[in-house]
């Protein structure tokens, strides 16, 4: 996934902010390269791909327990007989 140039900018900007003034310039200056290179060496998931997989997963939960009452309830017919 790529960063969006406003959230980098948010990023460095941020980064500037919280340091002593003159320094932040120099940052705002070269860190935006820096700031994209490390999150493009980061793994990361858009917000919708996330909400995606985390309702397959819910789905997959809900699935699970429903088969686990079902080999409970099958169990416990078989150990009725």
């Amino acid at each position: 996934m790529k960063l969006p140039p406003s959230s980098i900018d948010q990023v460095t900007a941020a980064l500037a902010d919280a340091l002593p003034s003159g320094l932040g310039d120099d940052l705002r200056h070269n860190a935006r390269g820096v700031v994209r290179s490390a999150f493009e060496h980061l793994d990361l998931v858009t917000r919708e791909e996330f909400e995606v997989q985390e309702a397959v997963l819910r789905r997959t939960r809900e699935k699970i327990e429903q088969l686990e009452n079902q080999v409970r309830t099958l169990e416990a017919e078989l150990l009725k007989k």
